[in-house]
């Protein structure tokens, strides 16, 4: 039998204003002149409607430091990450970093980018597993929302010309991550279930996946009881909260990374690439049909549901043409290490075309 040699997150800081150590942090990074490139979502953007325009203020910015705010109204497409890495060799030629700020969606953007400044072609010829083959520039991953758990995933999740499918490789997890629950605080109740759902779902699709061990089960539990407890027995949302939640999001993408998720994340996927969902409310979605597959963890789904107040989407699939149906089928269905950790190595004979059909004209 053949173990996984597992790459982890170099380094982690947690704490309520860790954020403030940003630069004592980056400073032994910086190579010369060599900026550092701080990808940060859009919500912060002047004009952009956000509510915390003051923490842009507290970016470490020095000397030819770079900040671009990242436009992630839906998950990174490959041709968005070419476009800033190229950009940046044309502007600067070599970076000391890059520096993803935000949800997970800006954070799979940052890890992307540092890949693609040190891999030749397009971010699309590496979609796909240990396809990867040169080491990024230095990353760092600051997440101002919980439970994607893509401070310390392995991928990136990314819409390719043909496919969506992350960028799954050793050289992919951040060299650091700054883990402060304060950069959470103030998020939107929908936003806040969407994305801590995300990590309650990786903990039900790893806990009960055929690709569990003591490893991935140690942390997906520990995941799992932080999701429970915020979700359904706390009367409030209060800084504890922030803090079990960021904790929940880190342990959750822990157990995933050495095991696997299921049916929800590879249905979702064919949602996102057809019709542009996104990965929170798409995971959602699926995950409230998937009773026959995961009964008791949907069923405290609805309780969360209920318990929060939140409106899950219904019949987004309504109207479709089969060809739509069929692009759908085909992104998920190319999804097979996710398809196994759920079915098994059959799993081909328990998951057919027609049956998957169902399932999405069900959403």
């Amino acid at each position: 039998m053949k173990f996984r040699n597992f790459k982890m997150v170099n380094y982690v800081v947690f704490g309520r204003g860790s954020f403030n150590q940003l630069e004592e942090i980056l400073s032994s990074n910086r190579k010369g002149n060599a900026p550092m490139v701080f990808l940060v979502d859009h919500f912060f953007a002047p004009g952009s409607g956000g509510e915390k325009k003051e923490f842009v203020k507290r970016i470490p910015i020095q000397g030819n430091d770079k900040l671009i705010y990242a436009d992630v109204t839906h998950e990174p497409k490959t041709s968005y990450v070419d476009k800033i890495a190229n950009q940046l060799k044309e502007e600067f030629g070599q970076v000391s970093g890059i520096i993803g700020i935000g949800g997970g969606s800006a954070m799979d953007l940052a890890k992307a980018v540092s890949l693609m400044m040190t891999n030749p072609g397009s971010a699309s010829d590496y979609q796909g597993w240990d396809l990867v083959r040169n080491p990024g520039v230095y990353k760092a991953g600051i997440p101002t929302l919980s439970g994607t758990g893509a401070e310390v995933s392995r991928t990136t999740v990314l819409t390719g010309p043909t496919k969506k499918l992350g960028m799954n490789s050793d050289f992919t997890p951040f060299d650091q991550i700054v883990l402060d629950p304060e950069l959470t605080e103030g998020v939107p109740a929908n936003q806040r279930f969407y994305t801590g759902m995300d990590c309650y779902i990786h903990c039900i699709e790893s806990l009960q996946g055929t690709y569990l061990n003591e490893f991935s089960k140690s942390y997906g539990e520990k995941a799992l009881e932080l999701c429970q407890h915020v979700f359904l027995e706390k009367a409030h949302w209060d800084e504890e909260s922030d803090d079990q939640l960021m904790m929940a999001s880190y342990a959750g993408g822990m157990s995933i990374a050495y095991s696997q998720v299921g049916v929800a994340h590879a249905v979702s996927y064919g949602l996102s690439y057809l019709l542009g969902t996104k990965h929170g409310i798409g995971n959602c979605i699926v995950f409230d049909k998937l009773g026959e597959f995961y009964p008791e963890g949907v069923k405290e789904f609805k309780k969360m549901v209920e318990k929060n107040k939140i409106d899950i989407p219904q019949q987004i699939t309504k109207g479709l043409s089969d060809k739509d149906f069929d692009t759908m089928i085909n992104v998920s269905l190319g999804m097979k290490p996710l398809w196994e950790n759920a079915l098994g190595r059959d799993w081909e004979k328990k998951m057919t075309r027609e049956k998957l059909r169902r399932l999405y004209e069900s959403l």
